[in-house]
């Protein structure tokens, strides 16, 4: 699929557009932003403007300084240069009890819920809390939350864990709490990465009405038809600096990218054409908790995309077939080779399957821990020698991955919690490329990654398929699964609906098969 021809774009921060102030000022400005991290610049005179009552896009891809820019507004980072303006009047914010004290509220991409305490009360954390001689008001307070949820038309229970809910619920109970504070400016980090189209569309509903109410939104999304449906302007990043802003009308999505990448935007996904006869993975009758007899097979060289809607059973799939999951039924064959029905991760890396997981934070990496022990962890037998860690062969070993998949990292051991989401990515896909599997197993691959990283991946993944790898990636993007994919399966409530060629595919045929009707 390739990109509308645009004109060459190499614009400086200087030729950011000036804000229309319509007689007031700007409810949140930053001008000249300057953040180093170990003496690298993260932001490099980094501006954003944005109005009472807009909603107002900040683009750029992973690792251009978005959140670096946020948390320096939120009162979570200090800045080393430039200017915070709140409707016109220099602030300076030392923590994020200020920004909140200023009006202004961020809602970050990982969702920071406290698994162990109610939905009430993660909604009215902190001062909100409403007390009386130091008594919790318990009324009161689930009166006050269960007005934020009904602003999302959400009837989660209030008396309910917040550890017990779906990611959908979670993501739904931090933006009420972010809500709930009664924000001028209210900061969102993809806040619809974990939800449903009709969850969207009433958030979005929400947003419309805080902006009409005269509250300004900063939006932050690597979906560019959110931002085209939804802004009002729009602010690119690239390297830590701004490079322009716009009323979204006056730009396409294609000059978009190619602002975010300094380039035009040329081919998203390589060609085809890898796949193989010599089918690696078998599945036959495939059955667990919510997969119900399940057959299917995958070649070498061959990218299989697997789709359905939320709930469908495709992420269980992963699971069972990587041994994360015990299986109650079926056969899974790997080259010939049976795996064992118990279920167990490390047998089925030994066969060569290997997971990318779906939720990186939580699952594929740690944060605590730098790049290079992130994939020497995965990879023991590769970097010791009787039992001893050859330090040497854990910077080696890293270096090739930084190298080869160009992750963006000051070194070795830089933390992983420092990198950007996309970088992370990378570190999870570095784990497991470094066991070289047979069948690489990917959840989601590209979720909440920018443009031009995802361009990376796909690349990435056609190349590891071209040298035989069996590649069975699952997404919940139709135009992504035509894309990247050679064959499509579709499952609904946990059976196979349809099976069709990529080349033969569209979105209303993968559609039609996602709710289980035949084409």
């Amino acid at each position: 699929m390739t990109a509308a021809p645009v004109p060459p774009v190499s614009p400086s921060p200087t030729t950011a557009t000036t804000p229309e102030t319509d007689g007031a000022p700007p409810a949140l400005e930053a001008h000249g932003i300057v953040k180093r991290f170990d003496g690298v610049l993260a932001l490099d005179d980094a501006h954003l403007s944005v109005r009472p009552g807009e909603i107002h896009a900040l683009l750029g891809e992973n690792g251009a300084g978005k959140s670096t820019l946020i948390k320096v507004l939120t009162g979570l980072l200090a800045k080393e240069g430039g200017e915070i303006r709140c409707d016109g009047r220099p602030v300076e914010f030392d923590s994020v009890r200020d920004a909140h004290h200023a009006g202004i509220v961020a809602l970050y991409q990982e969702l920071s819920v406290i698994p162990t305490i109610s939905v009430a009360e993660n909604i009215l954390l902190g001062d909100r809390t409403p007390r009386r001689a130091g008594l919790v008001q318990w009324r009161d307070l689930r009166r006050r939350a269960r007005a934020q949820l009904d602003r999302l038309n959400q009837p989660i229970s209030l008396r309910r864990l917040a550890g017990d809910l779906s990611p959908v619920q979670q993501t739904m109970v931090a933006v009420a709490r972010a809500l709930a504070t009664d924000a001028r400016v209210l900061i969102l980090d993809e806040p619809t990465a974990s939800l449903t189209d009709v969850e969207i569309e009433s958030l979005f509903t929400v947003l419309r009405a805080l902006r009409d109410e005269g509250v300004a939104i900063v939006y932050v999304s690597h979906r560019l038809e959110e931002v085209f449906e939804l802004c009002d302007r729009l602010t690119v990043m690239r390297n830590g600096s701004t490079i322009t802003t716009n009323k979204v009308p006056d730009v396409t999505v294609d000059e978009v990218i190619a602002m975010m990448v300094g380039r035009a935007q040329g081919q998203l996904y390589p060609e085809k054409g890898t796949a193989t006869d010599d089918v690696v993975l078998s599945v036959a009758g495939l059955t667990g908790n919510r997969v119900n007899d399940v057959s299917l097979h995958a070649s070498a060289g061959e990218i299989l995309g697997i789709g359905g809607l939320a709930g469908s059973g495709r992420s269980e799939l992963l699971r069972l077939l990587s041994g994360a999951q015990r299986r109650a039924e079926g056969t899974v064959r790997v080259a010939g080779r049976s795996l064992s029905p118990g279920g167990s991760v490390g047998r089925a890396l030994d066969a060569g399957v290997a997971l990318v997981p779906e939720e990186r934070r939580s699952q594929g990496v740690i944060l605590d821990a730098t790049v290079q022990d992130n994939i020497a962890v995965a990879n023991l037998a590769e970097v010791s020698r009787i039992g001893w860690v050859r330090q040497h062969k854990v910077t080696g070993l890293a270096r090739t991955a930084l190298d080869d998949l160009q992750i963006k990292a000051r070194g070795p051991r830089q933390h992983v919690s420092q990198l950007s989401g996309g970088n992370q990515q990378k570190i999870v896909l570095a784990k497991m490329l470094a066991r070289r599997p047979k069948v690489l197993l990917l959840d989601e691959p590209t979720r909440g990654i920018d443009v031009g990283t995802k361009a990376e991946i796909y690349r990435l993944i056609r190349e590891l398929a071209a040298g035989g790898t069996t590649v069975v990636a699952v997404s919940s993007e139709l135009p992504e699964l035509i894309g990247m994919s050679d064959r499509i399966l579709i499952m609904h409530e946990g059976r196979v609906s349809g099976e069709v060629p990529a080349e033969a595919a569209d979105e209303e045929l993968l559609l039609s098969y996602c709710y289980g009707r035949a084409a």
